[in-house]
């Protein structure tokens, strides 16, 4: 019969998904201990950048790459659909804007912990710090939140997860780990 599967058929299919979601999963994860490690060893990072370089710039590059495999990652276990539900728009530009605003005061190296790699970083007062604690990552949470109607629960989940772990581990700086500019 035609569209009918056999045993074995819906057996391979089945870990077909199965393995696609493992592969989602491990994207969605991916840039995680990338962060662990610079928040954790600083100097190795900065040593490995080199003289002249700005360790900074060069995370934002290797992040906004792993960025893109976590989109990947999502958009293979997705199912879109048009219109979005009531809930995405204020969720997703309200996230964003929190992005957005964070970059704007802290700068690529205020973001991408140059505090962590020698970088002296203003303090900044302005919304959303001092209203939110810790905005980028309530930004991001909110903007994957917007997704849930499209992306199934446990990888929201999952990465939301990763945000969180970042979340405790960066609250617990030690200034004295802080990395040395080479000069």
């Amino acid at each position: 019969m035609p569209g009918s599967w056999t045993f074995p058929e819906k057996i391979s299919k089945k870990k077909s998904a199965k393995n696609m979601g493992l592969v989602a999963a491990i994207g969605i994860l991916l840039p995680f201990p990338f962060y662990y490690w610079l928040w954790t060893q600083p100097q190795t990072w900065v040593n490995l950048c080199g003289k002249g370089k700005d360790p900074s710039k060069i995370m934002a590059n290797v992040s906004h790459f792993l960025k893109l495999l976590q989109f990947i990652s999502l958009y293979s276990v997705s199912s879109l659909s048009w219109p979005p539900p009531f809930y995405f728009y204020p969720l997703f530009a309200f996230g964003q804007f929190l992005n957005i605003r964070v970059y704007q005061l802290l700068g690529e190296s205020g973001t991408y912990y140059g505090v962590r790699f020698g970088t002296s970083i203003p303090w900044v007062t302005e919304f959303p710090f001092g209203y939110i604690k810790d905005p980028q990552y309530v930004g991001s949470i909110l903007s994957l939140l917007a997704c849930l109607s499209w992306v199934p629960f446990r990888y929201i989940l999952l990465w939301i997860l990763g945000y969180l772990f970042m979340i405790c581990l960066e609250s617990k700086e030690d200034p004295a780990t802080r990395a040395k500019p080479l000069s």
